[in-house]
């Protein structure tokens, strides 16, 4: 992890990635990305995906969005974009 702050607590990876969302978020920040998770009630009543990930900016080419009907499938399915797009997201 570059430029750590020592903020980085250490992290139960067999507890789900819900744990680790904050600092993913803060380190796309250092990074250049703006980045963002958000639940959307309305499409949770009509039993749709109601997760949203959504990330642009810096090193990362055009926007990227991912969904998941958790907060888990959502951010697994972010991870995974976001290594593709060349993004080794230290969590």
């Amino acid at each position: 992890m570059t430029n750590a702050k020592g903020r980085w607590p250490k992290v139960d990876l067999e507890s789900g990635v819900e744990d680790a969302v904050l600092l993913i978020l803060e380190w796309l920040g250092e990074q250049g990305v703006g980045a963002m998770i958000r639940v959307d009630a309305e499409r949770m009543q009509e039993g749709r995906p109601a997760w949203t990930f959504a990330a642009g900016g810096g090193p990362l080419q055009g926007g990227m969005r991912a969904d998941g009907a958790s907060v888990a499938q959502c951010m697994g399915r972010a991870l995974f974009k976001l290594r593709e797009a060349g993004l080794a997201v230290p969590f």
